[in-house]
């Protein structure tokens, strides 16, 4: 089945749940706090999940931005990741300005060809210095739960510190610590513009056959939308385990729209009420009334079990899915 080009914009929200855990670690290893210390994260935490679910989905071969290894260990720098993926850079001859063009389009073209790249975009400083702003933007998350209890815990290594052999601690095993969030919710913006590679497409497809045009597809969006579900959960490492996705809403426009929309960061909060937990998502439907012409679907993603949206309830343009099968309830 041929792929569709996607040229709708998007807003949305993913809220991301975290209990007894630390998503996003500052160089002190603590959760990142801002100065009236609330907890949040980097957009970084959350794009390296889901590129991480990207390389176990598609498989590395299909991602630029994502560590990888020569012989001895290392990892490989960007122009050896580019050797690996592509090949040697075309060489052509002729004008020096027409040569450093050519090559700029050829390594564009085959940037493009990857999912990462596609979607968030890239700044390449190799052969040749190429920007590509990415038409998905996901703003810093913030816990929106009205506590931030951060606590720390003692951990013993089961190795000996060699370090000062004169130190009653030398025949000791090493003591660390871990601090954690007690619970949290992280709830990020994002939004998905097309026309922030726009330009580039027209470039590089100008002489192709539509079997070998590269653009953004209703696949690529499928896949986005199934890792901003299910990444976090997915990853799963020692330090995060205890974060999983929570909670996704995806706002989508008609291709016609001009409309913007704010950032749901502040316009959702979380709570708790018997035994569930609470996604006030009131003042989200309040913006989606005022631009409802030009509003396509509105679909959210989470597990009834144990969460309930407030604010968004089925009906109309409003679709309701279960993030764990993707399932309609």
């Amino acid at each position: 089945m041929a792929k569709v080009e996607f040229n709708n914009r998007v807003f949305g929200g993913i809220v991301i749940r975290s209990i007894n855990s630390n998503f996003n670690a500052d160089f002190t290893r603590y959760p990142r706090t801002l100065p009236d210390g609330v907890v949040y994260s980097t957009d970084k935490a959350l794009k390296y999940a889901v590129k991480d679910y990207f390389r176990k989905l598609v498989g590395e071969n299909s991602l630029f931005y994502v560590k990888r290894y020569n012989e001895n260990l290392n990892p490989l720098t960007l122009d050896e990741t580019y050797r690996r993926l592509f090949g040697d850079y075309q060489r052509t001859k002729g004008k020096q300005k027409d040569e450093e063009a050519i090559v700029r389009l050829h390594i564009l073209t085959n940037l493009l060809k990857c999912l990462d790249v596609r979607l968030f975009g890239a700044t390449f400083a190799g052969e040749a210095n190429i920007s590509i702003h990415g038409p998905v933007q996901i703003n810093h998350g913030v816990n929106r739960y009205p506590e931030n209890e951060l606590y720390t815990e003692d951990i013993l290594s089961p190795f000996r510190n060699p370090g000062d052999e004169r130190k009653a601690e030398k025949e000791m095993s090493t003591i660390g610590n871990q601090t954690n969030l007690k619970e949290g919710h992280y709830v990020f913006h994002f939004s998905v513009n097309p026309r922030n590679t726009f330009e580039f497409y027209e470039m590089i497809n100008k002489d192709k056959t539509q079997e070998e045009k590269v653009f953004l597809s209703d696949d690529d969006i499928a896949k986005l939308k199934d890792a901003f579900n299910r990444a976090v959960t997915a990853l799963d490492s020692t330090r995060k385990i205890g974060t999983e996705n929570e909670a996704t809403i995806w706002i989508q426009l008609k291709k016609e729209s001009k409309k913007m929309f704010p950032s749901l960061t502040e316009l959702v909060n979380v709570t708790r009420a018997d035994g569930k937990v609470q996604i006030d998502c009131r003042g989200v439907k309040t913006n989606i009334d005022y631009i409802a012409i030009d509003v396509e679907s509105v679909e959210v993603y989470y597990n009834p079990s144990d969460t309930v949206i407030v604010g968004l309830e089925k009906g109309g343009i409003v679709r309701h899915f279960n993030i764990l099968n993707n399932l309609e309830i």
